[in-house]
């Protein structure tokens, strides 16, 4: 029989068997009257389960509990679609006239007076498009007779025109004889074209006239300048039918 060397276990130290449960004072109560068998784990495996105990949930790291999480979700949509709703109702009220848009109006309120808002303003849009209509029928009449006053005022100036004739013969560098034909209903004094002509630095030498059967008058004037100044017919001519 071999005898065991002390060498060969002392370096180690095993222990050869684990703690017996008669020498656990775990597994009963102080009083002895329940068993409680150790759930304790073994010892390489206490960090572990510590680890897990302190960590909460992945769930609760996330956004804890899902139905709070709904809840919450719910409650910030319904916000914005409130807020929608309100801006919506705002923009409605500013449509109102402003003596119903200082009233402090309640919603149903507010779209009540909306819709019996829109036939006002309908028949008021009908009203505007009448009076415009109007308007313009009256400023077509308008524009119409201008046009045919301006069409009168041009034809009877053109009458006068035709009506009133005036030549001139020049005689010598000082002397010119003026032919005058005009109609009697626009029959000018002949007082005031020799006024204009005297004015002119003419002097009269001589003067006729006589009617026609035609309502024609004519004028046969004979006049005279300083041997300075020269006379300009055409000139001369201008002026008696300016004021013809």
């Amino acid at each position: 029989m071999l005898a065991l060397s002390p060498s060969l276990f002392a370096p180690t130290e095993w222990t050869l068997e684990e703690p017996t449960s008669h020498n656990d004072p775990n597994l009963f109560y102080k009083d002895g009257s329940t068993p409680q068998f150790s759930c304790s784990p073994p010892p390489g495996h206490d960090v572990e389960v510590e680890e897990d105990q302190r960590s909460p949930p992945i769930s609760l790291v996330v956004g804890g509990d899902p139905t709070m999480v709904k809840k919450r979700d719910h409650n910030a949509s319904e916000r914005d679609r409130r807020k929608k709703i309100n801006s919506l109702y705002s923009s409605l009220r500013s449509m109102l006239p402003l003596a119903d848009q200082t009233k402090k109006l309640s919603i149903p309120a507010t779209i009540s007076r909306i819709v019996k808002y829109i036939p006002e303003l309908q028949q008021q849009v009908e009203m505007l498009i009448k009076k415009k209509e109007e308007l313009f029928l009256r400023t077509s009449r308008q524009g119409d007779a201008s046009a045919n006053k301006e069409c009168r005022r041009k034809m009877a100036h053109h009458y006068t025109a035709t009506a009133c004739v005036v030549s001139t013969s020049r005689l010598t560098e000082n002397e010119a004889v003026f032919q005058i034909s005009s109609d009697k209903l626009h029959k000018t004094p002949l007082s005031e074209i020799l006024l204009c002509l005297e004015k002119e630095g003419l002097l009269l030498l001589n003067a006729s006239t006589f009617d026609t059967f035609g309502h024609r008058v004519f004028y046969n004037l004979h006049f005279q300048t300083d041997e300075t100044c020269g006379i300009e017919p055409e000139i001369l001519r201008e002026k008696i039918l300016a004021i013809l």
